[in-house]
């Protein structure tokens, strides 16, 4: 449970410490003392949005420290996190700076906003000002019987699997149109990855053949002149061969005579091993050149249509191999696509997951609005709504995100009238008595040790107000319930009771939050019953009203 809150710098509080107790708080002040100032304190340190605007005037920052008693499951909860975990105090501080910067922390460990929020949600429920005008959205109605049956986890997993199955529905439904289209491309890519399988090529084969279509082409030209070296390099007369052997004999004779010529003579020598392997090239050149026509018509057809295939497709007649490749892949690709038998199957998979936990929440919604109705009604009777009846209705409806049935309350006044749609039928004052039934029938299975009730009494007085905080002090008693109220008859079923005030010297506005005496109770129950002057009658009232709750 709460322990104590610790305010500074905090809109319109310079410095506030305040302690708690178990049972019924009740906070009580003048309009506009800043009463709620407490609840938004304490919903920032639990993780809720923060600005600049909640720093005190002309202060540096604001701080919120809550200190909590945590149980077991907030230990664990401190232990996944890495968390220091103290035996019996949680506290948890924010800080929020001019700028509008906020900091958080967990025990003194810097933590997100995030698990400030997700660690206040185990601990406190706080029941809005505005609750009752919720009940007008029909979106709320799900939240409410979900949240009171305890089913909201499974509520989640059908919105999931609703989202899954669409997602299915929209793949299935874009690969039937796209079906034909991708037939009429995947036409188109056979008959491309075909001719240019039959072409042949392979990576490097384009350079090769270029090289060969220009020794056929020019082979009788490469004939002649590979001939004519030959014959000049070995010919009977006067061929390079010839004057090289001659020119070394007649060396060799006067070698002995001036060894300066030795250079000369293997220079000459080198030539004539040179000459040598030339003309041996060169006929071995001669006899596999040869005249192949057939050859030559065929590389030529191959080259005719890769260059035509090249044109087609807007690249170089050496780049159709790697043109050939990203076919293939496009191809597997839309194979894939137009598999509209596989999609179907995932369709209808998503479909019966979604169908299963539909039935799940359906069966739970259905056990829950009918325990609901029924708490509901009674504490109608004990609000002055005698004869009236509250009807959760659920109606079934095509699939959804919220499931197969819509929910809906309705409610009848007073006997003798069938239920209608609460936001037809139902006064300001009607709706703020069922909402109040609400907040309590489900604070009553909630699992948070806090429950905050924020002037949810509004529109309530009388001796509806007395109900109000009977059934309010007896929630305190399987809670600690903290309620804001404007109402005498609430405050005075108070176990603990704090009054808001607000004080300015001209320059400076402070709120102030004090617990008061037995004595003081009677002075603000006595303000709360309403005139200008306390009267000794109105004290006499007042103290009576606190002694009957005693």
């Amino acid at each position: 449970m709460l322990r104590s809150l610790h305010l500074r710098d905090f809109v319109i509080v310079d410095q506030n410490h305040i302690d708690f107790e178990a049972g019924f708080t009740v906070f009580s002040g003048e309009t506009g003392a800043g009463k709620s100032i407490l609840i938004d304190a304490l919903s920032l340190a639990l993780g809720g949005r923060g600005d600049a605007s909640v720093v005190r005037h002309q202060a540096e920052r604001a701080e919120i420290i809550a200190t909590f008693e945590p149980d077991q499951e907030i230990r664990d909860w401190l232990l996944e996190h890495d968390i220091t975990t103290e035996e019996d105090e949680l506290i948890l501080r924010r800080l929020i700076d001019a700028q509008g910067r906020s900091r958080a922390y967990i025990n003194g460990t810097p933590s997100t906003v995030t698990q400030l929020k997700e660690l206040g949600s185990m601990l406190v429920d706080i029941h809005g000002q505005h609750a009752h005008q919720s009940l007008l959205s029909p979106q709320s109605h799900y939240a409410i019987l979900d949240t009171q049956g305890q089913h909201i986890a499974l509520s989640q997993q059908v919105t999931q699997a609703w989202q899954q199955w669409q997602k299915a529905q929209t793949a299935y439904e874009e690969a039937q149109h796209s079906a034909q289209s991708n037939a009429q491309e995947l036409e188109l890519l056979d008959w491309q990855i075909q001719q240019l399988t039959d072409l042949g090529l392979d990576e490097g084969d384009w350079e090769n053949l270029t090289q060969e279509h220009q020794r056929l082409a020019h082979a009788q030209s490469l004939l002649d002149s590979a001939g004519r070296s030959l014959q000049l390099l070995e010919g009977d007369e006067g061929s390079a061969m010839s004057a090289l052997n001659m020119a070394l004999h007649s060396l060799q004779s006067v070698l002995s005579h001036d060894p300066n010529l030795q250079n000369i003579y293997q220079t000459l020598e080198s030539a004539q091993i040179a000459c040598a392997e030339s003309i041996s090239d060169l006929n071995s050149y001669l006899t596999d050149v040869e005249l192949d026509p057939e050859r030559l018509a065929h590389i030529d057809h191959i080259m005719s249509v890769a260059f035509n295939l090249a044109r087609k497709h807007k690249c170089e007649p050496e780049a159709l191999p790697q043109l050939l490749d990203t076919l293939l892949e496009r191809q597997q690709q839309l194979q894939q696509s137009v598999d509209v038998v596989a999609l179907q199957a995932t369709l209808t998979k998503a479909q019966a997951h979604y169908q299963d936990l539909a039935d799940q929440l359906s069966q739970a919604r259905h056990t829950t609005s009918q325990q609901l109705s029924q708490q509901v009604t009674e504490a109608m009777q004990q609000l002055s709504m005698q004869g009236g009846q509250f009807v959760v209705q659920l109606s079934p409806t095509a699939p959804s995100a919220h499931g197969n049935e819509k929910v809906e309350f309705l409610v009848a006044g007073h006997a003798g009238v069938a239920p209608s749609a609460l936001a037809k039928v139902a006064s300001g004052g009607e709706l703020a008595r069922i909402s109040l039934a609400l907040s309590v029938i489900a604070s009553q299975a909630a699992r948070v040790p806090t429950l905050i009730f924020d002037e949810v009494d509004s529109g309530i007085g009388g001796a509806i107000a007395e109900v109000v905080g009977r059934l309010l002090h007896e929630l305190g008693q399987r809670h600690q319930v903290l309620c804001v109220t404007h109402l005498p008859q609430v405050a005075a079923c108070g176990d603990n009771h704090f009054q808001v005030s607000k004080a300015s010297d001209g320059a400076h506005t402070v709120s102030k939050i004090q617990r008061l005496s037995d004595e003081q109770r009677i002075e603000e129950i006595s303000r709360m019953l309403g005139g200008i002057e306390i009267t000794a009658t109105t004290r006499n009232h007042a103290k009576e009203m606190l002694n009957f709750h005693q």
